[in-house]
């Protein structure tokens, strides 16, 4: 089973070995997560072009990235994130951010997802980063329950999430070398994950160490 979704925020044209180490294992992937500038950008980025097509080219997922603010960004802008991530990228999914974990939200993100089906969204990840209420099993493909890193993980018991009809998901960074991710997401009930080295502002500028290419 493919369980690695791996959201690389790098452009290509500055990492390109590390993007043609993300192709070359596709057998691995869920999904990659497609994040030209917080979003799609203003206009089509060629090399992000490029790459999204080799990734479906290699039957891997394309999931545009658009953030909502827990909620509180108009569903106009993020409807329109994922329109031209579609137009302009090809993506066949969207992974939503920032998304709100409470029941009060959910008619916002039920309306955001009939938007994203509706534009052809074959899949739809929700990172809440903590276990959200069940309500959001009933729309979205894989929601991930817990963003963070290493040394809190390792702490965090195990604890089904109770949501039913979704994956479960585990993005977690800090992750040193060697360790093993696989089998705590299993304990934890997550059947996806990705765990990165990266530390600070930006983990998610490097790579899982099993896919980090030669030098």
């Amino acid at each position: 089973m493919s369980t690695l979704l791996v959201p690389y925020y790098e452009h290509p044209s500055v990492r390109p070995a590390e993007w043609d180490a993300i192709v070359a294992a596709a057998p691995r992937l869920y999904g990659v997560v497609l994040n030209p500038a917080s979003g799609p950008g203003e206009a089509p980025d060629p090399a992000f072009a490029e790459v999204a097509a080799r990734l479906r080219a290699a039957d891997v997922r394309v999931l545009g990235y658009a953030d909502t603010d827990y909620g509180r960004r108009p569903h106009a802008d993020v409807t329109r994130d994922l329109d031209r991530h579609r137009a302009w990228y090809g993506t066949d999914g969207a992974f939503l951010d920032q998304v709100a974990a409470g029941p009060d939200e959910f008619p916002y993100y039920r309306r955001l997802a009939s938007a994203a089906w509706a534009a052809g969204c074959a899949t739809l990840v929700l990172n809440h980063g903590t276990p959200p209420h069940p309500c959001y099993a009933r729309i979205a493909d894989v929601v991930v329950t817990f963003e963070g890193d290493w040394t809190t993980y390792r702490t965090r018991p195990p604890h089904p999430w109770p949501g039913t009809g979704a994956r479960e998901c585990h993005l977690v960074y800090g992750v040193p070398a060697g360790a093993d991710l696989a089998g705590p997401a299993r304990e934890r009930g997550a059947t996806v994950h990705c765990a990165v080295p990266g530390t600070g502002d930006h983990p998610w500028g490097t790579l899982p160490h099993t896919l980090e290419p030669d030098r």
